[in-house]
């Protein structure tokens, strides 16, 4: 799956269309509360710049209508724009639209060197149609086209696949950051170092379904945490109170106990308490058999043991969802537990976005792992081993 990055294109006096993925988080008063996914950016961009080029970049932010919804202003891509410019230490235009006419103006007049940030691309129902004709505009702008959003890599958007067909023979290439997620995600788990442990974590067996059926034919031994737990626990024939579980997928938690046997590895112990709350009364009882009135919050410390000195065995490292209700202690313990595990490991580490990126980040381990993904749904997807439209279209390296 190696594609050619940005680094193995020419782009002096060239401009660069960049699809980034600035979907950051902002609160009351349109204030990024966590930049990091626009510094995952910077190398793409500063390639490009530092090497005589010009920059557009286009991302979506949030779930607006598309239908020019006054409200939809809180999803606008101008803080964006602005971090962007303070940690580049340079100006950064915005453009008020995608492919108006401002868009279309400020694009004409970007000088090399320059960096033009356009708006929000789901202001415009092309985007999550995959339009042609609003694809090409944003084609027309651009001399090279750049992916660099791993986030939305398994999603079919016009910015993701119809953009890049209609650059035609204009080069297609990865940016440095999509480059690390297909070198960590496929190339990895294509090539596993063994003893290879999947940690799967979570609410629902249902998300998880395609990812567990999947990693059975390539992991070693695949650890079961979360919520979903429970499920499997019902499965067995056991106790789970008033746990969160998922009644309907009870058979296909046998289908997949059946066809996982040893490799798939259940909790011992669990965790409960009679309230969704930290100073809820509490107690640790054997597997499959939590009493009426409590609800299971987390692995037990056996499970989180066993589980521990899986993960130090392990050659490669593959975690996705939580072990239990990690914001609230002390049903953090069990997703601590591993967390350490990992960082004292050896092996490749790679971790699943979403809650189990912010799990890592949280409790300070996340420079102690191989790598952290930036994508929660695309990892989930290149795990189930679905191929990706808007990876395969770009140029091979």
């Amino acid at each position: 799956m190696a594609k050619k990055t940005i680094a193995d294109v020419d782009v002096a006096g060239k401009c660069v269309l960049i699809r980034v993925d600035f979907n950051v988080p902002l609160d009351d008063q349109q204030q990024i509360t966590d930049d990091r996914r626009i510094s995952a950016a910077l190398p793409s961009i500063k390639s490009v710049l530092d090497r005589g080029g010009r920059v557009i970049l286009m991302s979506h932010l949030g779930r607006p209508t598309g239908d020019g919804d006054p409200g939809d202003a809180k999803y606008s891509l101008e803080p964006a724009a602005v971090q962007l410019g303070k940690l580049l230490g340079k100006t950064v235009e915005f453009a008020s639209d995608t492919v108006g006419d401002d868009a279309k103006a400020k694009a004409a007049a970007l000088k090399d060197g320059g960096v033009l940030v356009l708006e929000n691309l789901r202001f415009n129902k092309g985007e999550k149609k995959g339009d042609e004709k609003f694809a090409s505009v944003l084609a027309g702008m651009a001399d090279i086209y750049c992916n660099d959003a791993f986030g939305t890599c398994h999603r079919k958007d016009a910015s993701m696949v119809a953009v890049p067909e209609a650059m035609g023979s204009k080069p297609k290439v990865v940016g440095f950051l999509v480059a690390k997620e297909i070198q960590y995600l496929s190339d990895a788990i294509a090539n596993p170092g063994r003893p290879f442990v999947a940690i799967l974590g979570g609410a629902k067996v249902s998300d998880k379904i395609n990812v567990i059926n999947n990693l059975l034919g390539i992991c070693d031994k695949i650890l079961i945490g979360g919520a979903m737990a429970y499920t499997f626990s019902l499965a067995q024939g056991g106790r789970v109170g008033g746990s969160l579980v998922e009644k309907d997928k009870v058979d296909l938690a046998k289908e997949l106990l059946a066809k996982g046997g040893d490799k798939l590895m259940l909790p011992v112990d669990t965790h409960c308490g009679d309230a969704f709350k930290g100073d809820c009364n509490k107690q640790v009882v054997a597997a499959g058999q939590i009493p009426d009135g409590y609800e299971g919050l987390d692995i037990g410390p056996e499970t989180a043991k066993i589980y521990a000195d899986a993960v130090r065995n392990a050659k490669t490292v593959v975690w996705n969802g939580p072990m239990g209700v990690f914001e609230m202690a002390p049903f953090d313990a069990g997703t601590k537990a591993v967390a350490e595990a990992i960082a004292e490991s050896d092996a490749t580490s790679i971790i699943g976005g979403g809650d189990s990126a912010a799990a890592i980040q949280q409790m300070g381990f996340a420079d102690k792992v191989s790598h952290v993904s930036t994508g929660g749904g695309a990892s989930l997807a290149m795990l189930e081993g679905q191929a990706f439209a808007a990876v395969d279209l770009l140029d091979e390296a």
